[in-house]
């Protein structure tokens, strides 16, 4: 999904190859592509479509990938696609 960017260079997504099995959840799960599985192991394709909405990280069965909610605003996100410019994710003062 490369049309789609919020912040660029801003997300927390963080992925240990060290640990990745490659069992391709985090492809699956992902709804804007960040991941590809190459060589039986998970690569990150394109870091800045990352919402951080968590769905990789809360489906990794080895906890390879970290991701802290809230940075890139998927809450943000999610709203604008709803309700377009009413959208709040709470981290400003609105």
């Amino acid at each position: 999904m490369k049309k789609f960017r919020y912040l660029k260079n801003v997300t927390t997504l963080k992925l240990h190859t060290d640990k990745c099995i490659g069992c391709g959840m985090c492809e699956i799960v992902c709804p804007h592509t960040v991941f590809k599985i190459e060589e039986r192991k998970a690569k990150i394709i394109d870091k800045d479509a990352c919402m951080e909405c968590g769905a990789c990280s809360k489906n990794c069965p080895v906890d390879a990938i970290d991701v802290k909610p809230g940075v890139g605003c998927a809450a943000y996100i999610i709203q604008s696609w709803f309700i377009g410019d009413k959208a709040s994710c709470g981290c400003c003062d609105e």
